[in-house]
């Protein structure tokens, strides 16, 4: 998977690359030139009072230094570029792909893990990228290159080579492969985190008020003390690498000089080598020693990336339920109306599906109610008709086309959903009410204030539209939020109205005016009501009751009251006889 997605995501960046690889490839060549240099003078010495020999020499050297400084300024320039681009790519790619997803698939992997997929796991690539450009491409250069100048000083002395390589590259594999699991459970264990105070963050007021304050520390605390754990366990075998990759280089520099001892003893007329060669040798040996030390710890580097782009591509991989037709109507009068045909709807994995048959018609200029007791699928059936969830069985249809049939935008756009938790984005009132709107004046929202019932607050705020929204709007209360995602649909203007349980946090009398205004101003759309307080719906031209997830009647409320049970029983639990009639 790491593969792919660096062969998919890197694919803009080859110029970068290539520049990369030649300025690595410079940078190493300076680094090797130098030896043979030093050996040269070592062996031949300098002819006291040679100021010219001395310059040119020490020219040379210098050039060649800020040559390879040059070079590896600009290289890890360019790996930085591709590196950031990288996680740009990725962050927007998983982005992208999570805007396509149904609530299946978000339920399926959870938003704290989707957000470390989008934060964490993408950094350990681009980490992994950003070495790779700065270190590894260098490694191989430097390596073959100190091999072949190390044989060409001394072949003799080329089995510590051969012995130390295989060593140290044994030794760290070993090393790598008891710390691939403790990563892939680390990864886990920041989910696990980021979950916990998710939810602590998001449920402050509830922990408060129950005092669990104890508890939850408690529980953050046992997650916490998991992810530190496992991070210790993989930082124990990391502890060990360095030791054991500096005792190889110790130990084969000091065999290097045990042996060349007796090579620079016998001289070069006798089959041996000068001191000069022994130190360039040495410095060969621990060049590509180094290049293997940093070989291991890209190495160390690439499991956990491993791990991290098995996770993107994981989330990349994952198609929607809820796909755009091939051939999706793009062109289409909309009038409003929806109907329900035999509509039926399983969880995946579930025994018995939530929604079973359900037939009915909402018509334009009508309101349709939906009313039924806790875990009916009241919610379940409203998030058919924006594609939220696709039917299992049977159709939704919106003026006789399948909305599976329809272009998601032209869909999305023509209707308007105030989901059962109204949620804000941050921001100001202005903005989250132009979210369906950008266009819209501020007479426009000021109008839709008015029919939600929200101007009076909005205009006691001192900064009035420009007044901020803190992220899901916990800087206003839970009445002030339900009416201003109510308003935010009325901005829209569509053709179709969907409040899901909308009301629930208004007093009775805000919750009347608001129906009240709602009729004047949207009676020629169409209106569907999902609510628990039968006075909410109790003027529908339609109510629907639902049942088990099964339409058990459907009519007025007189109707209603004389043919189906269940919604007697509903309305003699809330209402009085008088009330009822």
């Amino acid at each position: 998977m790491l593969g792919r997605i660096l062969v998919r995501f890197l694919r803009p960046y080859w110029p970068l690359l290539i520049a990369v690889v030649v300025f690595q490839a410079g940078q190493s060549i300076a680094a090797l030139s130098l030896p043979n240099l030093n050996a040269d003078i070592i062996d031949k010495g300098i002819v006291t009072g040679d100021i010219e020999f001395i310059l040119t020499t020490g020219g040379i050297m210098l050039a060649i230094t800020l040559v390879q400084i040059a070079c590896s300024i600009t290289a890890v320039y360019f790996g930085a570029r591709t590196a950031m681009g990288l996680g740009r790519d990725l962050r927007s790619a998983i982005f992208v792909r999570v805007g396509e997803f149904s609530e299946r698939e978000v339920s399926k992997f959870g938003a704290p893990s989707l957000i470390t997929r989008t934060t964490n796991d993408v950094q350990q690539v681009q980490m992994l990228v950003l070495m790779t450009c700065t270190m590894l491409v260098a490694t191989p250069i430097q390596s073959i290159g100190g091999v072949i100048f190390a044989l060409r000083e001394d072949l003799q002395l080329s089995w510590i080579l051969v012995v130390a390589v295989p060593v140290l590259l044994i030794g760290v594999g070993a090393i790598i492969v008891r710390m691939v699991p403790q990563f892939r459970r680390m990864q886990k264990r920041i989910d696990a985190v980021n979950r916990v105070m998710r939810e602590q963050l998001t449920g402050m007021r509830v922990v408060r008020a129950f005092v669990r304050e104890p508890v939850e520390r408690a529980r953050f605390a046992v997650a916490n003390d998991e992810l530190t754990d496992t991070a210790l366990r993989a930082g124990r075998l990391f502890a060990l690498m360095f030791p054991f990759v500096m005792l190889v280089l110790n130990l084969s520099s000091v065999a290097v000089l045990w042996f060349g001892a007796f090579r620079v003893e016998a001289g070069p007329e006798n089959g041996g080598i000068e001191i000069g060669s022994l130190t360039a040798f040495l410095s060969y040996l621990i060049q590509i020693l180094m290049a293997v030390m940093m070989a291991t710890f890209m190495a160390v580097l690439l499991p956990r990336a491993a791990v991290s782009a098995d996770r993107i591509g994981e989330v990349l991989s994952t198609e929607s339920t809820v796909r755009p037709p091939v051939a999706p109507v793009t062109e289409l009068t909309l009038t409003g109306q929806v109907e329900l045909r035999h509509a039926t709807f399983a969880y995946p994995g579930a025994e018995q599906p939530v929604l079973r048959g359900l037939s009915f018609t909402a018509r334009r200029g009508q309101t349709t109610a939906i009313i039924g007791s806790t875990g009916s699928g009241k919610t379940t059936l409203v998030n058919l008709l924006p594609r939220l969830f696709d039917v299992t069985g049977g159709a939704v249809l919106v003026d006789g086309v399948d909305v599976r049939e329809l272009d998601p935008d032209l869909l999305w756009s023509r209707i308007g959903l105030v989901p059962q938790r109204a949620y804000l984005f941050s921001g100001t009132i202005a903005s989250n009410l132009r979210y369906g709107n950008p266009d819209a004046t501020d007479e426009e929202l000021w109008a839709a204030l008015e029919i939600a019932q929200g101007r009076d607050f909005v205009e006691a705020m001192p900064e009035r539209l420009e007044a901020p929204i803190a992220q899901g709007g916990t800087n206003v209360s839970g009445g002030q939020r339900q009416r201003l995602a109510i308003a935010r649909a009325l901005v829209k203007r569509p053709e179709i109205y969907v409040f899901d349980d909308s009301f629930s946090a208004l007093d009775t009398a805000t919750d009347r005016r608001l129906r009240a205004a709602l009729a004047r101003e949207v009676g020629d759309a169409t209106v569907i009501v999902v609510a628990q307080r039968v006075s909410t719906i109790i003027d529908a031209d339609q109510i629907v009751v639902i049942e088990d997830g099964a339409v058990v009647g459907i009519g007025t409320h007189d109707e209603l009251l004389e043919t189906s049970s269940e919604y007697a029983e509903i309305v003699a639990s809330q209402l009085s006889a008088e009330e009822a009639a």
